[in-house]
C-alpha cells in the first residue's frame, strides 16, 4: 500500500526530531483523506494518569490534556483497544471539539506492553472509517511505537 510506503518514509528519515515526523504524518494523513478533518496525536503525560496533546493538524482544539477514562481518547488510554465511533453523538463520553465533528477513530500506541500515547482522527463525515484504515492506523501506531 502506497500510504505506508510514504508513512515508513517519514519515520526513517534520520534528521527529524519525533515531533516532526509525527506532524508530517499528521499533514500527509490529512491531504491523503479527505474525511480526516482533525488528526492528531494525544501522549501520556510522565506517570500521571493523562494525556497531553502532540502534534497535529486541524482546528484548534481546548482538549489539550485529557484525564484518563474521560472521552473517546481518555477511555482507550484505559483499555488498550482501538475505538471506531461511527458516531460521537450516541456517545455519553463523548468531549466535542467542534459541532462539525461526526465520526471519530482513536488508535493506542503500545511500547513494551503501555499505552504511550494514540492517534485521534476526527471526521466532519458520519461513518466514514473503513477496515482499511483502521488496519493502517495501527499498522502507523506500532512503527511509531518502535521509534519512542
Amino acid at each position: 500500500m502506497e500510504i505506508k510506503k510514504r508513512l515508513s518514509s517519514i519515520l526513517e528519515s534520520p534528521s527529524n526530531h519525533i515531533d516532526e515526523k509525527l506532524l508530517k504524518i499528521c499533514q500527509l494523513l490529512d491531504q491523503e483523506y479527505s474525511y480526516f478533518n482533525w488528526t492528531g496525536f494525544y501522549f501520556r503525560n510522565g506517570d500521571k494518569e493523562e494525556l497531553i496533546l502532540g502534534p497535529y493538524v486541524g482546528a484548534a482544539t481546548d482538549h489539550t490534556v485529557i484525564p484518563f477514562g474521560k472521552g473517546i481518547c481518555g477511555q482507550v488510554a484505559v483499555s488498550n483497544e482501538t475505538f471506531v465511533v461511527p458516531d460521537v453523538w450516541e456517545q455519553d463520553n463523548y468531549l466535542a471539539c467542534s459541532l462539525d465533528t461526526k465520526a471519530e477513530i482513536v488508535v493506542p500506541i503500545i511500547k513494551e506492553g503501555k499505552n504511550i500515547g494514540q492517534i485521534d482522527i476526527d471526521s466532519h463525515t458520519h461513518d466514514p472509517f473503513t477496515a482499511e484504515d483502521r488496519e493502517m492506523l495501527e499498522w502507523l501506531c506500532n512503527e511509531i511505537a518502535k521509534k519512542m
